[in-house]
């Protein structure tokens, strides 16, 4: 069996090359992180060059909806401990109670109409729970608009679907978590548009953000 030859030492890197390359490789990470890891992981843009690309949008966007779910999951976990107080007895009454407003909340239908500005955007947002289920349809009114039907994970944003120039679009969200899953809408047009949201399904709530920095561009 025939062994490679081994290179002559004349033609390994010397030390001098060596360095320059780890140098250089330590510079272009730094680069990196510096215009694409903090842009788009944490809405932190010290050159401008995130913004450009798109990628601060999309930090921005994560970094408030980390926020948002961060608030959602804390009431939760500072009212274990005064229920274990309460006898059993006395919870049952409590639970039916819940037990109704859940299945109200099933079947919420709700219709919204935005007028965005040349330039603005805008989320909206439904508070549900994870698997549960709600149908959607909305028209732009105007011209397109740029859109991403999404959601923020513990592992990170969830994309549903998104597009840029769409007029309308329709579906059903099937939520992969509890927290707050809806659209974001960019109006790119130089006029005024209208965007009509109908929703219909399994959400507890509707809330608009104004001024949203999402990765619609």
């Amino acid at each position: 069996m025939y062994n490679t030859d081994l290179p002559p030492r004349t033609e390994l890197p010397s030390s001098k090359q060596l360095l320059r390359s780890t140098i250089i490789a330590i510079i272009v990470a730094a680069v990196l992180l510096v215009t694409v890891v903090l842009p788009s992981e944490y809405g932190i843009d010290p050159t401008g060059i995130g913004r450009v690309l798109g990628l601060t949008q999309m930090g921005e966007i994560k970094v408030q909806l980390a926020a948002e779910a961060a608030q959602h999951r804390a009431p939760a976990s500072a009212s274990t401990s005064p229920e274990a107080a309460v006898p059993e007895a006395q919870k049952t009454a409590p639970l039916a109670a819940d037990s109704a407003t859940s299945s109200q909340a099933a079947q919420k239908t709700d219709e919204k109409t935005i007028t965005l500005k040349p330039g603005e955007a805008v989320e909206v947002k439904l508070e549900m729970s994870k698997g549960a289920k709600a149908k959607y349809e909305w028209i732009s009114t105007g011209g397109p608009v740029n859109h991403n039907t999404h959601t923020e994970t513990p592992n990170g944003p969830h994309t549903y679907s998104k597009g840029q120039g769409v007029e309308r679009d329709s579906g059903e969200i099937t939520a992969i978590s509890d927290g707050y899953h809806g659209w974001a809408w960019r109006n790119r047009n130089n006029k005024d548009v209208t965007i009509t949201l109908k929703t219909t399904g399994e959400y507890r709530s509707v809330r608009n953000v104004y001024g949203s920095k999402s990765d619609t561009q």
